[in-house]
C-alpha cells in the first residue's frame, strides 16, 4: 500500500456499505450510501472494529427523540486510514495508520472552545451518530484532527470503547486535578464504571467503588477497587462520612444523592457522567457546609484522548470487552440491551 495521501478517482470509492436500523428499535440491516466527494479537512478510515455503546442504542429507540431514520450507528470505531484529504495531509497522519474515531467527528476548530483546546464544547462540534452515519460501516471519515492514533501498547482489539467510555470517565480526572493522594469514589461497576476504577487506580488514589449489585463487589475489587460499599446500604455510607474527595457518577439511575454528598471530605466534588434521565434533588445547605462542588461533563478533546491512550500504554489499561462477529451484530445489541455484557462489546468488523 502507498504511504502517499490520494484523492477520491470514482464513485465508487465514495460508496459505503453499513448496517442500519430503518426504524426505532428495528434490527439492523444491510445499508448502504454515498458518503460523496472526500472534504479536504477529512480522512477516511477502515474500520476494523467498532465498540457498541448505550447511547447506540438510545440512538436506534430514538430514546433522545433526535434519531433520523435509515439510522447507522457506531461511535467506538478503531481502524486504518485509507484517504487523506488535501488539506489534511501533512498534518501527522499517513495511509495505514491505525487511529480511533469516538462520539465526535468535528468541529469548526475556530471558536474560542475549539483555539482553547475544548473542541468538545464547540457549538457546532459533529456527533458521529447524530445527524450522520457512523461506525456499524466498512468505512468511516473524521476532520482530520479527531482521528487520534493508538501508540504502542494498546491494544486495537479492545480500543475502540475507549474513544466514548474510556474519555468520558479520564477527561474529568484532568479537569479537576485528581491527584494520586486523594481518596475517590466510583458509583456503579458497568460499561463506565469499570474503565473509572482501573484509571484511579493507575492515578495512585484510593479507590471506593459503590454498587448496589453484592454479585458485583468481587469483581470491582478485581478491578482495582481497595474497599467496596453497598450503595444501597445508608449504614456502609455512614461510615464513610466526610471521606471522599472526589465521586465520579458512572450510573445513570436516580439515589440517594444526600447520602453521597454526606461521604464528601471538605472541597469534595459530586461528578456526573452517567446520564441520570431524572432531575437530581440535592440539599444545597449539605454543599455549601463543606464548600462542596456538583459537577458533570461529556467525552472529551482530541488532545485528552491522546493523553488518555498514552496512560492506557504506559499502565497497560484496556476496556474488559466481549467480542462480537459482524455477523452477529443484532446479538451484540440484544446482548448489551439486556445488560448481560462485561463491560463493553466491539464488533469484529471483519469477522
Amino acid at each position: 500500500m502507498s504511504n502517499q495521501p490520494v484523492t477520491p478517482s470514482a464513485e465508487s470509492d465514495n460508496h459505503i456499505h453499513a448496517w442500519a436500523a430503518p426504524a426505532a428499535g428495528q434490527p439492523l440491516e444491510s445499508f448502504a450510501f454515498d458518503a460523496g466527494p472526500l472534504a479536504d479537512d477529512d480522512i477516511e478510515v477502515s474500520i476494523d472494529y467498532c465498540g457498541v455503546c448505550h447511547s447506540d442504542l438510545s440512538m436506534i429507540n430514538n430514546d433522545w427523540g433526535i434519531t433520523a431514520y435509515p439510522f447507522v450507528p457506531g461511535h467506538e470505531v478503531v481502524g486504518k486510514i485509507t484517504r487523506i484529504g488535501e488539506h489534511a495531509k501533512n498534518k501527522g497522519l499517513k495511509i495505514g495508520q491505525v487511529v480511533g474515531v469516538g462520539w465526535n467527528r468535528g468541529s469548526c476548530m475556530h471558536c474560542h472552545p475549539c483555539v482553547s483546546g475544548d473542541q468538545h464544547l464547540c457549538h457546532e462540534v459533529q456527533p458521529t451518530i447524530i445527524g450522520r452515519h457512523g461506525g456499524f460501516a466498512d468505512r468511516i471519515r473524521s476532520h482530520w484532527a479527531w482521528a487520534i492514533p493508538l501508540p504502542d501498547g494498546v491494544d486495537i482489539a479492545s480500543a475502540g470503547p475507549l474513544f466514548c467510555g474510556g474519555i468520558t470517565v479520564f477527561n474529568p480526572l484532568l479537569q479537576y486535578d485528581v491527584r494520586p493522594t486523594q481518596r475517590v469514589g466510583v458509583v456503579g461497576i458497568g460499561g463506565l464504571g469499570h474503565m473509572a476504577i482501573r484509571f484511579m487506580k493507575a492515578w495512585g488514589c484510593e479507590v471506593t467503588a459503590f454498587t448496589s449489585s453484592n454479585a458485583k463487589r468481587d469483581e470491582a475489587l478485581s478491578l482495582g477497587a481497595h474497599r467496596v460499599v453497598a450503595s444501597n446500604d445508608s449504614k456502609a455510607l455512614a461510615e464513610i462520612a466526610n471521606q471522599l474527595d472526589f465521586i465520579l457518577v458512572t450510573a445513570n439511575a436516580s439515589l440517594d444523592w444526600d447520602a453521597y454528598v454526606s461521604t464528601l471530605a471538605p472541597k469534595g466534588r459530586l461528578h456526573f457522567v452517567g446520564a441520570i434521565p431524572e432531575p437530581v434533588p440535592v440539599h444545597i445547605f449539605a454543599f455549601i457546609g463543606k464548600q462542596a462542588e456538583l459537577s458533570a461533563s461529556p467525552t472529551g478533546a482530541p488532545a485528552r484522548l491522546a493523553e488518555m491512550l498514552a496512560f492506557c500504554a504506559r499502565h497497560d489499561i484496556k476496556p474488559q470487552v466481549e467480542h462480537f462477529p459482524l455477523s452477529k451484530i443484532n446479538d451484540a445489541i440484544k446482548h448489551l440491551h439486556a445488560g448481560k455484557a462485561r463491560y463493553r462489546v466491539v464488533l469484529d468488523m471483519h469477522a
